[in-house]
């Protein structure tokens, strides 16, 4: 099997859309920083992200458990057919890296990897939301996202440092091979139900404190809501 690689490195300063007067709640004004361009060149990866990269909802996206966001390139041909569309290309996700080389089967909580002069952990899958269905006037796109298994994943950083476009990601540790993305969705969205695994999922040391809470919701009876998620302020719910 051949290294993960950055295809490319990517970043993106928040974007002011829509418009006030409309009527449409797919073109009301919204802010993202998802628009994201390709870097030239090294980019310095601080334990909070990129440099010059920035989000617009603090709260959900960002902080040093979401400091970077994989997404594999190989996904863009499924969403293009599925869509009927080409703009779905590199970048659409709002990722940091397009990856090759790697996808949710293949990559665990918990893995480690040198990147350059940085070291980076798996953290979490990404759960999506609303913003890249209203980006692509797909009203359920969030949740296409969600229950096709395509997330992506985010990484904390275990050592800063600088890194660029074509680099490989070297594999130093993996503490959790059984629990790949893919299988961390399937718990959380599909297999609702399966509350061994979920305890046995919560209990993953590396796993993202915010994924271990919603698990320690459910163990106790109590599940959370998506469709503010999912369908944000797109549709009246």
């Amino acid at each position: 099997m051949n290294a993960p690689q950055i295809h490319k490195l990517l970043i993106g300063k928040v974007k002011q859309l829509g418009d006030p007067d409309s009527s449409n709640r797919l073109d009301k004004p919204w802010e993202s920083g998802m628009f994201k361009k390709e870097v030239e060149g090294k980019c310095w990866l601080s334990f909070t992200g990129l440099e010059n990269d920035e989000v617009a909802d603090t709260k959900n996206h960002g902080g040093p458990e979401k400091a970077l966001f994989a997404y594999p390139i190989n996904h863009y041909s499924f969403w293009q057919k599925r869509l009927n569309t080409d703009e779905m290309g590199i970048g659409a996700m709002g990722e940091n890296l397009a990856i090759n080389e790697a996808d949710e089967f293949s990559i665990c909580i918990g893995d480690t990897f040198e990147i350059d002069d940085a070291v980076i952990q798996v953290s979490q899958p990404r759960q999506p939301c609303w913003k890249p269905a209203r980006r692509f006037r797909v009203m359920d796109l969030a949740l296409q996202i969600q229950n096709s298994g395509r997330t992506g994943w985010y990484f904390r950083v275990l050592k800063e440092g600088f890194i660029s476009n074509g680099s490989s990601l070297k594999l130093v540790e993996r503490s959790y091979p059984q629990w790949t993305i893919a299988a961390c969705n399937e718990v959380m969205h599909i297999y609702k139900d399966d509350l061994r695994q979920a305890d046995e999922l919560a209990s993953c040391s590396l796993l993202a404190p915010n994924w271990k809470r919603t698990l320690h919701k459910r163990l106790r009876g109590q599940q959370s809501s998506v469709g503010k998620r999912i369908f944000g302020p797109n549709k009246e719910i």
